[in-house]
């Protein structure tokens, strides 16, 4: 396992489409083993999927408003905490907004809660055309290998 520092004003450049701001006091660090992750403050706050930085479900739940969200019903969730990808029968709502390849928060039509995140495979229009099918690629969720990564 390798961690590296980073200054924040570099991180903050990298991070800017999702208006992440840093102070001097923060710890920014990069860890690299199975995934690669950034950790701010000793918490795994982002990792690298596809060369983007996408925020973790651990960030998510401090942050909620980070990134856009599809609602999912609750037959849905057992598939999604166990890795499937999202099909287009379990979603109940989702931002109007969103684009294709973006990454977004999958929570749970009960307790508004990000149990995933994932990929869309298409935007807000397509997804509403489809009736079946695969919407969203499941990147990260509850109970993976990224959930479980302490400090």
């Amino acid at each position: 396992m390798t961690r590296t520092r980073l200054r924040s004003k570099d991180t903050e450049k990298e991070l800017q489409q999702y208006g992440v701001k840093f102070n001097k006091n923060d710890i920014l660090e990069i860890v690299e083993e199975k995934h690669k992750i950034l950790f701010i403050n000793k918490q795994p706050s982002f990792f690298r999927y596809q060369n983007h930085w996408i925020p973790t479900l651990k960030y998510l739940q401090a942050n909620p408003a980070i990134l856009k969200t599809i609602t999912i019903d609750m037959g849905a969730v057992r598939f999604i905490v166990n890795g499937a990808d999202l099909m287009r029968p379990g979603i109940v709502a989702l931002d109007p907004a969103i684009q294709k390849d973006e990454p977004i928060t999958i929570i749970d039509q009960n307790n508004k809660k990000p149990i995933a995140v994932g990929i869309t495979l298409y935007d807000s229009a397509g997804i509403l055309m489809l009736i079946s099918g695969k919407v969203v690629k499941n990147t990260h969720y509850v109970g993976d290998d990224l959930w479980k990564i302490e400090a």
